[in-house]
C-alpha cells in the first residue's frame, strides 16, 4: 500500500513537516548510523592531512588529498554548516555533528557525575568562540593541517571528556562549551521550521491507563515543555508527538527575535553577536590585508631595532603556537602575533562600542531605560552578524576556486546582495521589536534609525573586507 503525496499548499507543507519529525523520531537507529558515517568522514578530513607532506604549488584540490580535505572542510563544510542553521535550525547539531555524537556516545558509558555550576556559566560560548577564533588566527588555522587537527582534534577530545564525566546520554558539551554553540543557537532563531510545542495540549495530557509513562531523552538538556523557541532545540526529532504536543511545524524567520528573544535579557548573547560575530570575527578576516596592520608593524619595527631588540622581528615560535612554515614563506614573528591579537580585539572593542552605543540610544528612544529591551535590540543584528562570518568563512572556498582558474565573476553581485539584504532585514527586525515598546511612532521611527545605524556599522566592516577604501 502507498501513501499518497501531500496536497500542495499550505495545510499540505504543515502535514509533510509534521510527518518528517514523526520519521526522525522513528528512526533514530538510522540517524545514530548516520552520525558515525560523518565522524569517519570528519576524522579523516582533519586528522590524514596532518601526516602528509604540505602540498606543492602546483597541486590542485582534485590531485592532493591536502588541498582537498582544506576545501571540503573550510571551503564547503563550514560555510554552508552555519547557513543550513538559518535554514533548518540545529538540524547539524542533532543528525549530523560528530562532536555531538561522540560525547553523548562517551556520556553513556561515562561517570554519570552531576553537572558542575561553573560548567554551566552563560559566558563560556562568547569566551570559547573568541579564543580560538583569535588562536586560529594565530597558527592560520584555515590554511595549514597541523592547526586545524590541534583546534578541532582538540575540540572533539574535550567533548568526549565531558561526556564521559558528565550526563547521562546527554551533551552537556554542545549545550555549554562547544565554542560554536553559541553562534549556532543564534542564527537558528531565524530558521523557519521549528519544533513547536502546545503547551495546553501538554497540560491537558493524562498518563496512560497502564501508567507506563513514554520517555525522551533530550539529549541538549532542553526543557521541552516550557520551550518557545529554536535556539537550543537541536532538531533531533525524538520529541516528536510527544505527548501529541510537539510538533515539527513552519513559522516566520522573523516570529523568535520579535516575539521570543525579549522574553528573557541574556546579556551573553549580546556579548557575542555585538562583540564576537561583528567584532572578533571581522577583525579576524580583516587584519591579514590591513594596511594599518602593516604601517603599525614597520613602525614598531624600526623602533624595536633602533632599541638593539631583535628576538621580537624573528620567525623561531613553533607553528602551533603562530604561524611557522619557512618552505611556503609563510612566517608570523612574536610582533606579529602581539599586533595581530591586537587588531582583533581592538576591532571587537571599537565595533562593539559604535554598535553598543547605537543600541543605547534605541532603546532610550523607547522610553526609560531598560536592560531587557537592549537585549531584545540587539537580537535583530543577527542577520548581519551571522551574514558576515558566512561571507568570512566562504571567502576561502572563493580563493581556492579561483587558484584553480574559475573566474567567478558573479562573486562581488552576490556579496554585495547578502551585506545589503542582511543590513536590511535587521532594520526590519528593529522597526518591528520597536513597535512591541514605542509609546509613538516618532519614537518607534527614532530607535529605528538608531538600529539602522548599528546594522550600518556592520554593513560596512564586512564590505571593508571586500571593497577596502
Amino acid at each position: 500500500m502507498t501513501m499518497a503525496a501531500p496536497e500542495i499548499g499550505p495545510h499540505g507543507i504543515d502535514r509533510l513537516l509534521a510527518a518528517t519529525g514523526d520519521w526522525l523520531m522513528r528512526h533514530q537507529k538510522t540517524i545514530r548510523a548516520l552520525q558515525w558515517a560523518v565522524v569517519v568522514v570528519y576524522v579523516a578530513l582533519i586528522a590524514v592531512p596532518a601526516f602528509l607532506p604540505l602540498p606543492p604549488r602546483a597541486a590542485h584540490i582534485w590531485t592532493d588529498i591536502t588541498l582537498f580535505a582544506q576545501f571540503a572542510f573550510w571551503g564547503v563544510w563550514w560555510p554552508f554548516v552555519l547557513l543550513s542553521m538559518v535554514l533548518v535550525g540545529r538540524l547539524w547539531c542533532g543528525l549530523l555533528c560528530p562532536e555531538g555524537a561522540l560525547s553523548e556516545v562517551a556520556s553513556e558509558h561515562g561517570k554519570s557525575f552531576a553537572v558542575p555550576r561553573w560548567l554551566t556559566w552563560a559566558g563560556w560560548p562568547f569566551v570559547a568562540f573568541a579564543l580560538t577564533t583569535i588562536y586560529g588566527q594565530m597558527v592560520s588555522v584555515y590554511q595549514y593541517p597541523g592547526p586545524a587537527l590541534l583546534i578541532l582534534g582538540g575540540s572533539t577530545v574535550g567533548a568526549i571528556i565531558v561526556g564521559y564525566l558528565y550526563g547521562r546520554s546527554k551533551r552537556v558539551w554542545c549545550r555549554y562549551l562547544c565554542p560554536v554553540t553559541g553562534v549556532f543557537g543564534l542564527l537558528s532563531k531565524l530558521a523557519p521550521v521549528h519544533f513547536r510545542v502546545d503547551q495546553e495540549t501538554w497540560r491537558k495530557w493524562k498518563k496512560p491507563a497502564d501508567h507506563v509513562s513514554p520517555y525522551v531523552n533530550c539529549a541538549p538538556l532542553v526543557p521541552i515543555p516550557t520551550m518557545k523557541g529554536a535556539s537550543l532545540c537541536h532538531m533531533c526529532g525524538r520529541c516528536s508527538g510527544f505527548r501529541g504536543a510537539v510538533t515539527l511545524s513552519r513559522r516566520s524567520p522573523m516570529h523568535e527575535i520579535v516575539h521570543v528573544a525579549g522574553l528573557r535579557a541574556k546579556p551573553w548573547d549580546t556579548v557575542l553577536i555585538v562583540f564576537g560575530l561583528m567584532g572578533v570575527a571581522a577583525g579576524a578576516f580583516h587584519w591579514s590585508s590591513s594596511d594599518l596592520f602593516v604601517d603599525v608593524k614597520q613602525v614598531l619595527a624600526e623602533q624595536l631595532l633602533d632599541m638593539g631588540w631583535t628576538w621580537p622581528l624573528e620567525p623561531h615560535l613553533p607553528w602551533w603556537m603562530l604561524t611557522n612554515y619557512p618552505a611556503n614563506n609563510d612566517m608570523l614573528t612574536p610582533l606579529d602575533g602581539v599586533l595581530l591579537v591586537g587588531y582583533i580585539i581592538g576591532s571587537a572593542v571599537l565595533i562593539g562600542a559604535g554598535v553598543s552605543a547605537s543600541l543605547a540610544a534605541a532603546t532610550a528612544m523607547l522610553g526609560k531605560w531598560s536592560a531587557q529591551r537592549f537585549h531584545h535590540l540587539a537580537q535583530v543584528l543577527i542577520p548581519i552578524a551571522g551574514a558576515g562570518v558566512f561571507l568570512g568563512l566562504s571567502a576561502l572556498t572563493v580563493t581556492m576556486l579561483r587558484s584553480e582558474g574559475l573566474e567567478l565573476s558573479f562573486v562581488a553581485s552576490i556579496r554585495a546582495a547578502i551585506i545589503l539584504g542582511a543590513g536590511a532585514w535587521s532594520v526590519w527586525l528593529g522597526w518591528r521589536v520597536a513597535g512591541l515598546y514605542a509609546g509613538n511612532m516618532m519614537r518607534r521611527l527614532g530607535a529605528s534609525v538608531a538600529v539602522a545605524a548599528a546594522a550600518a556599522i556592520g554593513c560596512a566592516s564586512w564590505a571593508l573586507l571586500f571593497w577596502p577604501v
